[in-house]
């Protein structure tokens, strides 16, 4: 039963009494015709072969409230431009698509690039950016939602409690950070949030003292969830990461940005699963292995922009007090899961912690030899101050694509 317990910097909204969807989806609507409201839904070619989206843009098809949707859609060649506009066609919502990987986004890449201001790395960061860059060019949505295009377990209750937030002109929040239970296979899910992003915070606690920036990350139940709406104006002056570190720098960036008392987190689903990605234990660029070093690199980066100072005696210290509390919580949760019913393989689990264990330092020493790079995409104020009209372009960009090749 859910409960309805405010703990920590920021407020949670709770799933209390199961109100109906249609209730929900009848207060979106008038609120729409004071803020309009927009998703932006960052994908993969491959996802569209998939019925975890097949299931998605059925759902999509009976929301009223939505007046925009924009889609980025990544490592698709032309045929396969050609069958996404195809696909995405029975949307009765506006909507555009944002070919990545065609020659008019190229192009304004390669002239963002030469200017500094483009994402370095591919990757749902930056098709994510680009989407708010056309949001933000279309000027069509005041209130945006983002999820992924891999949720299995998906229906539109989840996009409608994850919008409210910032859509309901009565409330103050100008972002909403969705969250849930983890279940999948019999056995519980969010391995890289459980093992390593909570682990993570609470030895960066112990070993750095009380911090703002780490209490406000520990109130967040699910903080690497891929969900969250916010305002226009957020989106203006948003920097992220362009990496896996994106929710993680997302957030951040939030409390350096706003008070706490503008954010918050909603339940949005009483079960999430999705696909799920390898471990690659032996391979640093993909998979979790991956995902680890850009979360470790991205908390890193954010609390030396608050004045923290790292070196390789704090790391060593880090690394040793993050593995004793990701042991004792791998200890809490077998109690938990047995207690539930649900299988349970430590082994496997504490497998993973010694292979973050050693990401962490991995991470932390990358940071410590490049303290020149650029952590984060520059935001949408900063772009078009440097390119006045690449707003315009982007808009001619994606409607040239449509046009050619639709």
């Amino acid at each position: 039963m859910a409960d309805s317990f405010q703990s920590g910097k920021i407020t949670t909204l709770h799933n209390i009494v199961r109100r109906p969807l249609a209730e929900l989806e009848e207060e979106l609507l008038q609120f729409s015709q004071q803020r309009s409201l927009g998703l932006i839904l960052p994908a993969l070619y491959s996802e569209l072969e998939r019925p975890a989206l097949e299931h998605i843009v059925h759902e999509l098809i009976q929301v009223k409230y939505l007046g925009q949707i924009v889609i980025g859609i990544d490592r698709a060649s032309e045929d396969e431009y050609r069958h996404a506009l195809q696909y995405f066609s029975r949307l009765p919502q506006s909507h555009q698509i944002l070919w990545n990987d065609g020659p008019n986004l190229k192009q304004i890449d390669a002239q963002l690039q030469q200017e500094g201001l483009a994402p370095t790395q591919l990757g749902k960061g930056r098709n994510v950016w680009y989407c708010m860059g056309y949001m933000l060019a279309s000027g069509q949505s005041e209130a945006i939602a983002l999820h992924d295009c891999d949720i299995i377990t998906y229906n539109r209750e989840l996009l409608a409690r994850l919008i409210y937030p910032v859509a309901n002109p009565r409330f103050n929040y100008q972002f909403s950070k969705g969250y849930y239970s983890r279940i999948a296979n019999n056995s519980l899910g969010g391995r890289v949030t459980r093992l390593l992003v909570t682990p993570l915070i609470r030895a960066l606690r112990n070993n750095l003292g009380e911090q703002d920036s780490l209490e406000y990350m520990d109130s967040f139940r699910y903080p690497l969830a891929g969900e969250f709406s916010m305002t226009r104006e957020v989106m203006r002056g948003l920097r992220i990461p362009s990496d896996w570190g994106l929710e993680v720098g997302v957030l951040m960036e939030m409390a350096r940005n706003y008070s706490t008392r503008r954010i918050c987190q909603v339940e949005i689903a009483d079960n999430y699963d999705h696909k799920h990605q390898d471990v690659s234990a032996g391979n640093a660029d993909s998979g979790l292995s991956k995902m680890s070093l850009d979360i470790s690199k991205a908390f890193f980066r954010k609390l030396a922009t608050n004045g923290v100072v790292f070196n390789k005696g704090v790391l060593r210290s880090l690394k040793a007090t993050y593995y004793r509390i990701a042991l004792d919580l791998i200890d809490s949760y077998r109690c938990d899961a047995v207690m539930n019913g649900l299988d349970v393989d430590c082994h496997a689990e504490e497998q993973m912690v010694e292979l973050f264990a050693e990401n962490i330092m991995k991470a932390g020493h990358y940071f410590l030899e490049n303290p020149m790079e650029q952590p984060f995409v520059p935001h949408w104020n900063r772009v078009v101050s440097a390119i006045p009209d690449i707003f315009d372009q982007l808009l001619e960009a994606v409607e040239k694509d449509r046009q050619l090749y639709g």
